[in-house]
């Protein structure tokens, strides 16, 4: 999404690093979230074979989808060492089924060790939803 409605910006955090996503709906924030975590981390892709995932992610509300989704996306770059660049979601009540695309991580500058709940809370905006997403580094 190269779009002004849908991105992502890091916020100074005094010991975690944090950001601030947004969107126009769910799926867009979801991606914008993810490829926000991927830039903070520092990942460059290898360019070769593409890696593709199927995750089904069940939470009773947005927040625990996004946080379990974001966890999830942190335990493939560290077991699996991919990232994912494409994401196509669906939901359904208390679920979410996401395809994924992505390739090998040539690179990363930053740990991130998990995705927290610390104030996470996604708020409807006159232009969608936006959240702040502080991650433990």
């Amino acid at each position: 999404m190269n779009d002004k409605r849908a991105g992502f910006e890091e916020i100074a955090h005094t010991a975690d690093c944090e950001l601030k996503v947004w969107a126009p709906d769910l799926p867009g924030l979801m991606e914008q979230a993810a490829l926000g975590m991927y830039q903070l981390m520092g990942v460059r892709l290898k360019n070769r074979t593409r890696k593709q995932r199927i995750l089904k992610i069940q939470a009773p509300d947005a927040e625990g989808l996004l946080v379990s989704f974001l966890s999830e996306l942190l335990y493939l770059s560290d077991m699996e060492g991919i990232a994912f660049q494409q994401f196509a979601f669906t939901f359904q009540t208390g679920e979410m089924m996401a395809k994924l695309e992505g390739a090998s991580i040539l690179s990363s500058e930053k740990e991130i060790k998990a995705v927290t709940y610390h104030n996470l809370n996604i708020q409807e905006t006159r232009s969608g939803l936006g959240v702040c997403i502080v991650f433990d580094v």
